[in-house]
């Protein structure tokens, strides 16, 4: 048994952080019924990654609204809109991610749903809060990151500003929700009692740099300064980062520079001895280990620094990795498929629980695919 079987989510998302936190909720055992507008249902659908798209809609639509059912309503037509209602009054949770105030003024507001099930467990995601002067700004990933400072910590010191190659603000905003939703279902259980859940992607991407942010508050305010040479982290000292070897890379984690000099044979960083060198003499030191570790490859230095416990890793792209045992032993990818419809080849829920991983064979739904079984179901 999955840990939230019996519960009812209904997802009014759209895009990634929205859905995406229902598919998490759908992986560990609830319900989840997409509502969708008739016709061209979530504007995500049309949203493709490379043009690729799979039976009529997009390949991202495919992998963030797995296992879900789909009910069509037109929010603004009075019926749909009470039907909807009814659904609301025996639903466990809900997800939305509309603008502020959309859905007040549509009557679906967290108030006036706490009005119709005081039991209700009401999730929303937004951009940048629900009050302040970005209230209104489009909650878009990309927009969000620049707005953040996140992106001042990537690249080398003579880089510009350099985005995540991937949804970073929208993924941890999901995972908050998911988070926030868990803990509201868990204090109902003893008041008998739901509650709102906000998360913002603004509020998800600066807890995602608490580390950093938090040595920035207490440092006098004194901007991260990134390395100039294979910048991992801009306020950690060498090694810390990616080098190219003779044949591909090796990242370097923290750790002692002489003791790294006597295990890859480079007698230049004996005079580094002082640990406090290792940052204010950082990309010297990193520029010795860069043109060193060229002179041989990946598995060369894997080999030394491994037999000591030295933290490296190849860097591994991702035809590389899935050949490995140890991304084989995981069982990370699952295959889809719609009832009648093509197979997707996806990832499963990243969560054990009891030794089981959570998959299902539940493709992503057609608009409207379940309204008329929905309806008769729950007597709309």
């Amino acid at each position: 048994m999955r840990p939230l079987e019996g519960l009812l989510v209904l997802d009014f998302a759209q895009f990634l952080a929205g859905p995406f936190a229902a598919t998490r909720l759908a992986d560990l055992g609830a319900r989840v019924i997409k509502i969708e507008r008739p016709g061209s249902g979530d504007i995500c659908r049309h949203l493709y990654i490379s043009n690729l798209s799979l039976d009529g809609d997009s390949t991202l639509f495919h992998s963030i609204n797995r296992n879900k059912q789909s009910y069509a309503a037109d929010l603004k037509n009075p019926a749909d809109l009470a039907k909807v209602k009814q659904l609301i009054a025996k639903a466990d949770v809900l997800i939305q991610n509309f603008r502020p105030g959309v859905m007040d003024r549509i009557g679906l507001g967290a108030d006036a749903c706490a009005a119709l099930n005081p039991r209700l467990v009401y999730g929303v995601v937004t951009g940048y809060g629900s009050k302040g002067p970005w209230v209104d700004l489009p909650g878009q990933d990309l927009l969000a990151q620049s707005r953040s400072g996140l992106v001042h910590l990537n690249g080398n010191a003579d880089q510009p500003p350099l985005p995540f190659g991937l949804s970073v603000a929208d993924l941890t905003a999901s995972a908050h929700l998911v988070q926030g939703i868990l803990a509201a279902l868990i204090r109902r259980g003893v008041t008998g009692k739901g509650g709102l859940v906000e998360v913002s992607l603004l509020e998800s991407i600066l807890d995602l740099q608490f580390e950093l942010t938090t040595t920035f508050l207490n440092d006098g305010g004194k901007a991260p300064q990134r390395s100039a040479v294979n910048n991992g982290n801009a306020y950690l000292g060498a090694p810390y980062g990616i080098y190219a070897t003779a044949d591909g890379y090796l990242a370097l984690a923290m750790g002692s520079i002489t003791t790294l000099g006597q295990l890859l044979e480079l007698p230049a960083l004996a005079g580094y001895a002082d640990a406090k060198t290792w940052f204010t003499h950082r990309d010297e030191i990193k520029q010795l280990i860069a043109l060193h570790l060229k002179l041989q490859p990946t598995a060369h230095w894997i080999s030394r620094l491994e037999a000591s416990d030295y933290w490296c890793a190849e860097v591994l792209s991702w035809e590389k990795l899935w050949q490995t045992d140890a991304f084989k032993v995981l069982d990370w990818v699952q295959d889809v498929t719609r009832d009648d419809g093509p197979t997707l080849r996806t990832t499963r829920c990243p969560i054990t629980i009891d030794g089981q991983h959570f998959k299902s064979p539940k493709g992503a739904p057609r608009v409207g695919q379940h309204t008329t079984q929905i309806q008769t179901e729950f007597s709309l």
